[in-house]
């Protein structure tokens, strides 16, 4: 089936016709999206839409572009909420160095604080990373180190020597649109050599539209282009991509039942 692995409907570019796009995901053979959590002032709208759908389910966490305000975010605060129904995850998380909208020793706290969440929970961890690629390589090592947890990648640009050093560590990673952009070829050649067995798609809507579309609002129903150049990239059939990313999907989501003949 076709998965979007990471989706903002609650952004405001959704405000004026989020059913319709809803409808269109549904209409393009999109089974199941993951509504993620950027801040814990959005996380009801967040999770009003996994609640209000039945093939929408929702994360809870803090983009580092957030995480000064919510320096004193707890793991336990994270865990509460992730025992809401349907929250199925933990993040969007982690380390943002090219915009700095957050200092970047506050980002790495309140990343910490979402490891000790999602090794509690057992949900899984989505990973923000940009151009932090020696810092996020020494957290990730130090945290598994001190106990196991799953962890996404999530559209994954970073360079090769983190996405070794992620795979080594038990990483997933999701392949966006980027992949499709004709400048990213080092995008292209990592995602060659990423584990097969732990690769899923994402949209990242309303960013990061995939071509033919790039320029324009992204939504779920694009996700399609994504795994059609995933197979391209990996050399697999449109079939066999939508196999691998499905069961790559559900093993790391592995809260989400997984629907007969999926």
């Amino acid at each position: 089936m076709l998965i979007d692995s990471h989706v903002n409907l609650h952004a405001p570019q959704f405000d004026e016709d989020r059913d319709a796009v809803i409808a269109r995901a549904r209409e393009a053979g999109v089974g199941l999206m993951v509504e993620i959590s950027d801040k814990l002032s959005t996380f009801e709208a967040t999770h009003g839409l996994a609640m209000a759908h039945d093939d929408i389910w929702a994360t809870v966490g803090v983009h580092p572009h957030e995480a000064k305000d919510y320096a004193d975010l707890s793991a336990d605060r994270l865990v509460e909420l992730a025992a809401r129904p349907r929250i199925v995850g933990i993040g969007e998380c982690g380390l943002d160095f090219h915009y700095d909208l957050s200092p970047r020793d506050v980002q790495a706290a309140v990343f910490r604080q979402h490891i000790e969440a999602a090794r509690r929970t057992g949900f899984p961890l989505v990973v923000h990373t940009r151009e932090a690629d020696a810092v996020m390589a020494d957290i990730l090592t130090e945290a598994q180190a001190r106990g196991p947890f799953r962890f996404l990648m999530h559209c994954y640009t970073s360079g090769p020597e983190l996405a070794e050093k992620a795979a080594e560590l038990g990483a997933w990673f999701s392949v966006s649109g980027i992949a499709t952009f004709k400048a990213a070829a080092e995008v292209r050649e990592i995602i060659a050599a990423l584990p097969a067995d732990r690769i899923v798609v994402e949209t990242d809507c309303p960013y990061l539209a995939p071509v033919p579309h790039r320029g324009r609002r992204n939504e779920p129903a694009y996700v399609g282009h994504v795994l059609d150049k995933l197979a391209e990239i990996r050399g697999w059939s449109r079939d066999e991509a939508e196999a691998r990313t499905t069961d790559a999907f559900f093993a790391l989501f592995d809260r989400i039942p997984r629907p007969e003949g999926a």
